[in-house]
């Protein structure tokens, strides 16, 4: 466009989505972690619209809450009527001199360059519509073209003759008007189509009539413009976001075993010659440091982890800070409130939850370790508990430096240990325990001659 012109994109997010057999609005369904609105979303902000608004209908409150933290304009469609009935919806609160971007809650996976091919054709009063040649069209509207390749008209499949289903370009749907000039073509609108409903695409041959011209701008991979009307459609986006997010940290330095197992549902942060392997899902916000290793089949959640960390495979982390080279796994399950330092080692079947264990420290086998403070160069040996809740109350357990904790020991919160302390194997702790001295807390051993096990009775 010659001149900077006012824009509100518009999202029709009215759907109910029958085939989804969903009692949640279309609009919703997760995508890589996330309502499919909200990758729509993301996109318009990217495109710095002066507003959004968003036209909602099928569970609109739950679409409405889903989002109630967002600056949007909200408009109500209460009869599905159609996309121009649903449009027109939004009108009243877009002033004339806007140009109006339409945009659909479900379809996720358009990119913004794409969009800005069609804020920036012309002068701004054409209307723009991007479309997409595929090999199979069925189900979506039709490109018409003159002679002289400007568009012409889109026909619906429902209304197309078999030579116009023929045409491998299709409609979109996704499209850029000026808004004044959309009241007056709205208005004229008729419902009388296979469907008996208002379609904006009748919008292109109002502006055909009123010589008005309508530029077609193919877009250049048709899987931006990939509709989600069911469970097996969503699962085709999920790949194809999920090759995209591959794909870029890989860019950013990572080396992923096979890209195609791998899953981010939120955001992550790598640094350099990080190794990925196959089976991995990061969800929330995840920040790798340089050298970091994940192995197969990890879960890793809205945690940190520093430069050379090594996590085995089938660990589970959630809310984790770990400080440099720390190794954890495989089968280690770390859970919110975990704070490692670095040299920390957290073995195969090891529980940890809201605990800062320091600097060179090991678990290494089959224990858990709630709600405590673990100095560091401490040994807690395999089969150790920390008791910390007692049916009511959780209670905290404190462990100095140097400490060494043998195998199948009971911590019994709240308890300090004293620092270089050492607790025999098996013994059940329940007072606090001196520095650098030798605690044991077991049942003395006895024999019981001539005890016989008890057998079943005869039938």
């Amino acid at each position: 466009m010659g001149q900077i012109v006012p824009l509100t994109v518009v999202i029709l997010a009215a759907g109910q989505g029958k085939r989804m057999n969903s009692d949640r609005p279309k609009v919703l369904q997760p995508l890589a972690g996330r309502a499919l609105l909200a990758h729509v979303l993301d996109t318009a902000r990217q495109l710095e619209p002066d507003a959004i608004t968003v036209v909602y209908g099928h569970g609109g409150e739950a679409v409405r809450d889903a989002f109630a933290d967002a600056d949007l304009t909200w408009s109500e469609q209460s009869e599905q009527l159609g996309t121009g009935h649903a449009l027109a919806q939004a009108l009243p609160s877009i002033p004339d001199e806007h140009q109006l971007l339409v945009l659909y809650g479900d379809v996720p996976l358009v990119k913004a360059n794409s969009l800005r091919s069609l804020l920036r054709y012309g002068t701004g009063d054409e209307v723009v519509v991007l479309t997409a040649f595929v090999d199979d069209p069925q189900g979506y509207g039709r490109i018409l073209r003159s002679a002289d390749g400007a568009v012409s008209g889109i026909v619906e499949e429902k209304d197309a003759s078999a030579e116009e289903l023929a045409i491998k370009e299709i409609n979109t749907g996704l499209m850029r008007l000026p808004a004044e000039r959309s009241r007056e073509w709205l208005s004229a609108l008729s419902n009388d189509n296979a469907l008996q409903e208002f379609y904006l695409t009748d919008i292109v041959a109002k502006a055909v009539w009123n010589d008005v011209e309508v530029a077609g701008l193919p877009v250049t991979s048709a899987t931006e413009v990939l509709g989600i009307n069911s469970r097996a459609q969503l699962a085709a986006a999920e790949r194809i976001i999920q090759r995209r997010n591959a794909d870029s940290v890989m860019e950013c330095g990572a080396t992923l075993a096979d890209p195609a197992r791998f899953d981010l549902r939120g955001k992550l942060t790598i640094g350099r010659d990080v190794f990925i392997d196959a089976g991995v899902l990061f969800e929330g916000e995840v920040e790798l440091g340089d050298r970091v290793q994940i192995g197969p089949n990890t879960v890793i959640s809205n945690s940190t982890l520093g430069d050379g960390c090594l996590v085995h495979a089938n660990s589970v982390l959630d809310g984790v800070v770990a400080g440099p080279e720390c190794e954890i796994g495989p089968f280690a399950r770390l859970r919110p409130g975990t704070e490692l330092a670095e040299r920390v080692k957290v073995g195969n079947f090891v529980e940890v939850k809201a605990s800062d264990i320091a600097a060179g420290s090991k678990m290494n086998h089959l224990s858990y370790v709630g709600d405590s403070s673990v100095g560091g160069g401490v040994n807690i040996g395999a089969g150790t508990i920390v008791c910390n809740f007692d049916g009511a109350v959780k209670s905290r357990t404190v462990i100095g430096d140097r400490v060494f904790i043998g195998s199948g020991v009971m911590l019994v919160a709240p308890l300090k240990i004293g620092a270089g302390a050492t607790v025999g194997a098996g013994s059940t702790v329940t007072k606090d325990v001196p520095a650098e001295e030798l605690t044991l807390a077991r049942a003395r051993q006895t024999v019981v001659k001539g005890w016989k096990r008890p057998v079943k009775p005869a039938k």
